[in-house]
């Protein structure tokens, strides 16, 4: 993103759009989220390494017999690697211990929102430390304890009192002009400035801003997918799903013994689901619950979630993960706990019914919930991982799990792909930990 802010203070404020100026405004990785740490430095440490690397070989290549060329390139390969796995883990390390000090200007349901993801992430590395507006109509209930800190006049105040180190700005009720002058002075204090945009739900995590004449302009366009990227893809599902049956044959055989032996019933929980352009196909688990459990509380349970009319809902249109109390078995806990009653959707993998990373295979209710852009998510084979499940995992409800579907649809890629895998066990390892 660029930092041009010489540039856009000097538009004449008679020319500006009546939106909120976009100041520095970045995203929160690919999870749908309005903000986010700076990727700059990783993409910078990320070239740097691959020009070393590149440079290493080349050099190898030359001077040194062909023979040992392969090993060579290993042994680089295995040195980038740990070069960047250290400092991605002293870049986290720092986050935690030094995060950043933030007030959302904007208490309204958009700044509700980015305070419930900034306080169910804290590895964001962002301390909410309360909100600059005036009082909402209504408040969420997971963000009800986060104060009014004051209002817009006040920002400046507010920031040298509290020692602030970040501003977010999402839709307050203050006028634009008033906004914009306290934006601006904001950014005279070198007090980082991130702005939600105006439609943020249709901005994937590869848009682009490019500027008119110091007018940033959020570029939108649909990603072209190749014949070549589409075959790579189920090249990997087909071997990532074998590789993977190998290496948990033996959690196969445990559960063909542990779970008929808890609870009569079969080893496998079968369901239909609805997967790319919307084709019915059986889903498999590892059942975790007992055979005699009514699966028609979850319908009544995503009605609930997705019109916020129930006594389990958190606020308006929103639900997490139904909590399916002494239904499901001890060991069914522990499968769900760690995501390994998942595995046995490696077999639909193979089956060319599912892929290893796409949006979440979906009931066939669920589908009556759907705003038309919903069914987007169609567009790409199900996944046994994905955007949600990776960013969000239980913190998500059911409607902004499927925004993020849509978003995965919409800008999938062989590099997202790739990246969503690395971190599914980063972040179930990070969800168990959360559950303990």
């Amino acid at each position: 993103m660029p930092d041009d802010l010489a540039t856009r203070a000097a538009l004449d404020p008679n020319e500006r759009p009546d939106a909120p100026d976009v100041v520095d405004a970045q995203r929160l990785g690919p999870d749908g989220a309005a903000i986010a740490v700076d990727r700059r430095p990783g993409r910078r440490i990320r070239s740097a390494l691959a020009i070393a690397g590149l440079a290493g070989l080349a050099v190898f290549t030359v001077v040194v017999e062909p023979a040992t060329v392969g090993v060579a390139a290993l042994s680089a390969v295995a040195v980038a690697l740990a070069a960047l796995a250290i400092t991605t883990s002293r870049t986290r390390a720092a986050r935690r211990n030094h995060p950043d000090r933030a007030v959302i200007v904007g208490a309204g349901d958009v700044g509700q929102l980015v305070a419930r993801k900034l306080l169910r992430h804290p590895e964001y590395g962002i301390d909410l430390v309360g909100f600059v507006d005036r009082p909402p109509k209504r408040w969420r209930r997971d963000v009800d304890g986060v104060p009014i800190l004051g209002q817009a006049g006040e920002l400046l105040s507010i920031i040298g009192e509290r020692g602030i180190d970040r501003v977010i700005v999402a839709f307050s009720t203050i006028r634009d002009e008033e906004m914009l002058g306290a934006v601006r002075a904001v950014v005279g204090r070198h007090v980082r400035v991130d702005v939600v945009p105006r439609l943020f739900e249709i901005i994937g995590p590869d848009s682009r801003l490019p500027h008119l004449e110091g007018i940033p302009l959020i570029s939108i366009t649909r990603r072209r997918r190749s014949a070549v990227a589409t075959w790579a893809k189920r090249a990997i599902d087909v071997v990532g799903a074998s590789v993977g049956l190998v290496a948990a044959a033996p959690l196969f055989l445990w559960a063909a013994w542990r779970i008929p032996r808890e609870t009569p019933g079969p080893v496998f929980f079968r369901q239909i689901r609805r997967g790319a352009h919307m084709r019915e196909f059986t889903m498999l688990k590892f059942r975790t619950m007992r055979q005699d459990a009514d699966q028609s509380l979850h319908h009544a349970y995503f009605h609930e979630s997705m019109n916020g009319d129930g006594s389990h809902a958190v606020g308006v249109g929103e639900l997490y993960k139904a909590d399916h109390g002494d239904r499901v078995t001890r060991t069914g806990a522990w499968l769900r706990r760690t995501s390994l009653d998942e595995l046995p959707q490696l077999i639909n993998v193979l089956r060319g019914e599912m892929s290893l990373v796409g949006p979440r295979p979906c009931l066939g209710y669920e589908t009556e919930f759907f705003a038309p852009h919903h069914y987007e998510r169609f567009l790409v084979p199900a996944g046994i991982t994905g955007l949600w499940q990776v960013t969000a995992r239980a913190h998500a409800s059911f409607a902004e799990a499927l925004e993020m579907d849509v978003m995965y649809a919409r800008d999938w890629s062989l590099r997202l792909d790739l990246s969503l895998l690395v971190r599914t066990p980063v972040a179930v390892l990070r969800q168990r930990r959360a559950t303990r």
